[in-house]
């Protein structure tokens, strides 16, 4: 009968709402976490964001840092699973592959997700649980990544000889300057970077010589560069 069905209604959308909370939580975190920085969010924010009571948000989240950890593992290590699976699947080369999780890199880094590892870079002094848990937890597994790909490229005899875990680095290095910039600086400037021609430039260099034809330690070898971080005092 309608009337019958009429009061479970209020329930159902009540029940949806709930199972929604947590996301809609993490969302007003992650825009706040974009627009003031992790130290000067306050869960009380989250909450008038969310449009919930302060209560709610620590039924779900205790800490802020708990809510932190919750952000990244929400809307960054899907991500990274998302392009290990990729990684795994592909049959190309690696050169193909690696330029395509660059820009894959680049374009997950190109919204509010870009406010999490500059989160970690600026404020890492302050909160250094966060930053282990970031880099044990996402940089640590790009990395691994990234190393993934060059590892298979030297297998397979497309690029020469070399040292992986220092050649991954290179690779995200333009996408977090370009991030950097955005976030900092470019809020301010001129558009002086073009994210996406700045990685295109930048692997342009970097497949170059990962597939030329030299000896594995060529004119690098000779530079004083492994000494510099021991010598300074």
């Amino acid at each position: 009968m309608p009337e019958a069905a009429a009061p479970t209604a209020p329930r159902a959308r009540r029940a949806r709402r709930k199972d929604a909370r947590p996301g809609e939580i993490l969302a007003a975190a992650l825009a706040l976490f974009a627009e003031r920085g992790f130290a000067a969010t306050r869960l009380e924010d989250v909450a008038q964001r969310a449009g919930i009571s302060k209560g709610t948000v620590y039924l779900y989240f205790p800490t802020k840092e708990d809510l932190f950890r919750a952000v990244v593992r929400q809307d960054v290590l899907p991500a990274l699973a998302a392009m290990e699976a990729r990684v795994a699947a592909h049959t190309g080369t690696a050169t193909a592959l690696l330029a395509e999780i660059a820009a894959i890199m680049l374009d997950r880094l190109n919204g509010e997700l870009a406010a999490i590892p500059k989160l970690v870079l600026t404020e890492a002094g302050n909160f250094p649980a966060l930053a282990q848990f970031y880099a044990e937890e996402v940089a640590a597994r790009g990395m691994r990544l990234i190393g993934t790909v060059l590892a298979r490229g030297v297998a397979q005899g497309e690029f020469r000889p070399l040292d992986v875990p220092a050649t991954a680095p290179l690779v995200v290095a333009p996408i977090l300057l370009a991030m950097l910039w955005r976030t900092s600086v470019g809020r301010h400037a001129a558009p002086l970077i073009d994210p996406a021609a700045l990685l295109a430039a930048h692997l342009d260099v970097l497949l170059r010589g990962l597939t030329a034809d030299m000896p594995p330690r060529g004119l690098a070898a000779d530079l004083p560069v492994r000494g510099l971080a021991a010598d300074r005092p």
